[in-house]
């Protein structure tokens, strides 16, 4: 898993390898302009809102929703990442914090409509996943949602073959959803749903219980 340091060196390619990953349908990319329009169109749908972006990097995501009147805060750990926001979005709130630990003593007893990550938790465990989820519900407005896209799978088989696939740029140290296995745990605390976008990415929308 990369730390903050070698992010902040992958800074200046980071959207270009994007984009070639998903215009060339592989892993780990394929399908990230799909969920980041879904999600521009689940938030614009209830537009203006007021946003959480945890793991905001370069902000992508988050100046699009920025241009259309949103209010943005981002979380990231790697400081040259959110120069790039802050560059782009200098009126949002932009945050240099490690996520994976807790969120910033700065957002307590404040909440969100829309709390949204892309292709940021994979680097979590899957029970830092969930217990950052039961986290981020506790920051939700009652009719507010969370919407992560990020690197899933419907099932441990799919993971494998990917795996088998792309197994030159797999990281063993990242943690990839295979969204079945979260079904217990999520159905606790929340209503949810699951879309599988490409061969290894999914969306998935959080909102808590009525």
């Amino acid at each position: 898993m990369l730390d903050n340091h070698e992010f902040d060196l992958w800074v200046d390619d980071y959207d270009k390898q994007i984009e070639i990953s998903d215009k060339n349908g592989e892993f780990p990319f394929a399908g990230y302009r799909t969920i980041l329009n879904a999600t521009y169109g689940i938030i614009m749908g209830n537009a203006p809102a007021n946003v959480l972006d945890i793991g905001i990097g370069t902000g992508r995501l988050a100046f699009s929703l920025y241009k259309a009147g949103n209010t943005i805060t981002g979380i990231d750990f790697s400081n040259e990442m959110l120069k790039h926001s802050r560059a782009k979005m200098p009126n949002a709130s932009l945050i240099l914090h490690d996520f994976s630990k807790d969120l910033p003593d700065v957002l307590d007893n404040t909440t969100f409509d829309f709390i949204i990550s892309t292709y940021a938790l994979h680097h979590l465990t899957d029970a830092l996943k969930i217990e950052l989820i039961r986290t981020l519900l506790d920051h939700l407005d009652a009719s507010g949602a969370i919407i992560i896209g990020d690197i899933g799978f419907l099932s441990r088989n799919d993971m494998e073959n990917c795996k088998k696939a792309y197994y030159d740029d797999w990281d063993e140290d990242e943690y990839f959803f295979v969204f079945p296995e979260f079904n217990d745990q999520l159905s606790r605390y929340s209503t949810y749903s699951y879309h599988q976008i490409s061969h290894c990415a999914g969306m998935l929308e959080i909102r808590p219980f009525a």
